[in-house]
């Protein structure tokens, strides 16, 4: 009888794997690694958020400075006519007037201001928000009217012309309103240059500049309902008759107030008389600007300091604000006291 060797049966192996336990215990781990990416990335979004809000609020409050303070240097520039001569406005100008006689009365005053005035104070201030300051820059474009990128006569608007002539109608007359012309019909432009002679209406006209009036205030909304403080500009202007037209500037400009100097370094609210006008000479702009959006879980306990009698009481809302603040001479009017 033959015999077989006995072979024996193969060895079965499991299959390498989870149980239950370690399943629920990986699965709990990945949770957790997930929900710490998840509060990673959902932190650094709103850190990203705030910082992107906190450089659009400086870049806002910068260029609103900027653009004040540049106009603001320019302020009673009348290419070559010194207003100097002329008489004082009997009263202080209505900022909104729009007529020839009242634009000519104002030429003496290139800076005016209203300290928190009432509505029916700045009728032409569209949107004005309450216990802000208003400031009127006055001057002539430093190009002349139609060259360069100065817009064309034909846009309308006023001009004025500084006289050069030296006869006896114009600079040589006596009379500080001969020494200039500023009308909205340029048929009624008569001042020379220096190659004029003593016969009326002869020589060469001078040159042309568009007049400007600017008023700075801030507005309650940027466009109708949207609840963001703006500041705004009344530009003059207009192709058949004058007016102002609204221009917003800077979004998120939430107060403005302004303090006015007339030497010694001393600065104050706006001057009640002409007179107080005529001597200024520098002026120290005071903004706040605030976020455009609130920050969640934000509160806002602080006080602002907004020149030297204005203090701004804590909001305690989400928005995050900054104090800007310039001094600004006013070259122009400055030079002219000299």
């Amino acid at each position: 009888m033959s015999h077989f060797p006995l072979r024996r049966s193969p060895v079965r192996r499991h299959a390498g794997g989870f149980n239950l336990v370690e399943l629920m215990v990986a699965s709990a781990i990945g949770l957790l690694m997930l929900a710490g990416m998840a509060t990673l990335f959902v932190q650094n979004n709103r850190t990203q958020v705030e910082i992107e809000r906190a450089n659009h609020q400086i870049e806002n409050g910068r260029y609103a400075m900027q653009t004040l303070s540049t106009d603001l240097s320019n302020a009673g520039f009348y290419g070559e006519f010194d207003p100097t001569p002329l008489d004082d406005p009997t009263t202080i100008p209505d900022i909104c007037a729009t007529t020839l006689d009242a634009l000519r009365d104002a030429l003496p005053l290139p800076v005016q201001g209203m300290n928190m005035p009432d509505a029916d104070q700045a009728s032409c201030l569209l949107d004005r928000k309450p216990g802000t300051d208003v400031l009127v820059v006055r001057r002539t474009q430093t190009c002349v009217a139609g060259t360069g990128n100065c817009a064309p006569v034909a846009d309308g608007g006023a001009f004025l012309q500084a006289s050069l002539c030296y006869n006896s109608s114009e600079l040589g007359s006596g009379d500080g309103r001969h020494h200039y012309s500023l009308d909205t019909n340029t048929t009624n432009l008569t001042r020379h240059q220096r190659d004029c002679n003593d016969v009326a209406g002869t020589g060469t006209a001078a040159v042309v500049r568009r007049y400007l009036v600017h008023i700075y205030y801030i507005a309650n909304n940027s466009e109708a309902g949207d609840a963001i403080p703006t500041l705004k500009r009344a530009e003059l202007g207009g192709e058949t008759a004058l007016g102002f037209t609204i221009a917003p500037l800077v979004e998120g400009i939430e107060n403005f107030q302004v303090e006015y100097g007339s030497g010694g370094g001393v600065f104050d609210a706006a001057p009640s008389t002409v007179a107080g006008w005529r001597g200024i000479v520098a002026v120290k702009l005071h903004l706040l600007a605030r976020n455009i959006d609130a920050t969640s879980g934000h509160k806002d306990t602080k006080t602002y300091s907004l020149g030297s009698a204005v203090t701004i009481d804590a909001p305690n809302d989400g928005y995050k604000r900054h104090v800007f603040q310039s001094q600004v001479l006013l070259r122009n009017p400055a030079g002219r006291l000299l």
